[in-house]
């Protein structure tokens, strides 16, 4: 059975905590594959944080990641 390290651990923790500090913000998401995912961050619930993105026209979706799939989260800067 694979074990995940303490600094694999701890990694995915600090992550939790940066993308509960960040709900209801719009961010961008690094995904370890090498895409890039942005929106408003609506929650983070069962080791996935939530995300609404627009779709086209008046459209909009609520996407959920699983945080090991994600390499960071970054807010918005302002404009």
């Amino acid at each position: 059975m694979f074990m995940p390290n303490s600094s694999q651990s701890q990694g995915s923790m600090q992550l939790q905590q940066k993308a509960t500090y960040l709900v209801g913000t719009h961010v961008g998401i690094s995904m370890r594959n090498g895409q890039g995912v942005s929106g408003k961050l609506c929650g983070v619930q069962g080791g996935e944080v939530y995300v609404l993105q627009y779709m086209y026209t008046s459209q909009f979706a609520t996407f959920h990641y699983p945080f090991n799939q994600i390499n960071d989260i970054y807010h918005y800067p302002n404009c």
